[in-house]
């Protein structure tokens, strides 16, 4: 299957007619995105969430109770308890008391985390670098309207 044929397709994305074609070509054309993005940060031992993890904590630029975490990454307090934990496993979090409340726990990312961040903000880098030489730029702007009018 020629997926960039479909992503090109001059039929206007929403308006894909009655078989919902090119609902079907944009999501195919997600799933090529994510899978690229799972295999390019799995070479690197993260998922993406573990990616998106690292990015707010390295963002926030100090320690955030799991609950704030959970906020920044809009799921709810027990994924982030169980995402915590693979990450803690893997040397790139630690969880900290809160000086502020003693029955609060916080995360920090360590040094090691703090490195696979970059090399992770690297590949991603690096996968939209390929993106952008693959679609052109009018087709890029096409899926930012499709996106901005879906949310």
């Amino acid at each position: 299957m020629n997926h960039r044929a479909e992503l090109s397709d001059p039929e206007p994305a929403i308006a894909g007619g009655p078989d919902g074609g090119s609902m079907i070509a944009l999501l195919q054309a997600a799933r090529i995105v994510q899978e690229r993005l799972e295999t390019a940060l799995d070479s690197i031992g993260l998922s993406p969430a573990k990616y998106q993890a690292l990015d707010a904590l390295v963002r926030a630029g100090q320690p955030l109770a799991l609950s704030e975490l959970a906020g920044c990454l809009n799921c709810v307090r027990s994924n982030i308890t169980q995402l915590a934990d693979r990450l803690e496993a893997d040397g790139l979090v630690k969880r900290v008391d809160d000086p502020n409340d003693r029955r609060a726990i916080r995360a920090v990312v360590t040094p090691v985390g703090v490195a696979r961040h970059a090399d992770g903000t690297t590949i991603l880098r690096e996968l939209q670098t390929t993106f952008a030489a693959q679609v052109s730029q009018s087709d890029r702007r096409a899926v930012s309207r499709i996106l901005s009018a879906l949310s």
